[in-house]
């Protein structure tokens, strides 16, 4: 029996380390299970999940060029059924082009945008220049 991407198939525990368990599969070949692939919740410790000598179900992930198998014990599972969701109700796109003026929404160019942004910068620098020089005091202070 050979392995195929996607199969699901019976193996036993042969070892556990930090990362992962791994698994001889009916034909004598050896996998990794990640230890991301064990459970659906998050597993700190893969000895909580699994012991050498268990049998588990794992989906063949990934067979790599130089023999190396990726499984998964998570997705061997039946997957429940998600329900369909219900699709979203079109709405119109907002324009983020508006100006708050009473005559309605009104289309700004670049270089309305660019006069605005530079006439509020000016201010809020102006603003902040004062507000610095009111407070220095002592020597080097404004003459006035």
């Amino acid at each position: 029996m050979s392995i195929e991407v996607g199969s699901k198939v019976q193996g036993k525990v042969t070892g556990i380390t930090n990362f992962g368990a791994f698994v001889e599969l009916p034909d004598g070949k050896t996998g990794l299970v990640h230890i991301s692939e064990v459970a659906d919740n998050y597993v700190k410790d893969i000895n909580e999940h699994l012991k050498v000598g268990d049998v588990v179900e794992v989906k063949v992930m990934n067979v790599e060029a130089d023999g190396k198998i990726g499984l998964s014990i998570r997705k061997a599972k039946p997957q429940p059924e998600r329900p369909e969701r219900p699709e979203r109700p079109h709405r119109p796109r907002r324009d983020n082009n508006r100006s708050n003026d009473r005559n309605g929404p009104t289309k700004e160019n670049f270089e309305q945008k660019m006069a605005r942004f530079l006439k509020d910068s000016d201010e809020r620098l102006a603003t902040l220049k004062r507000a610095t020089e009111s407070k220095r005091g002592g020597r080097g202070a404004r003459r006035g």
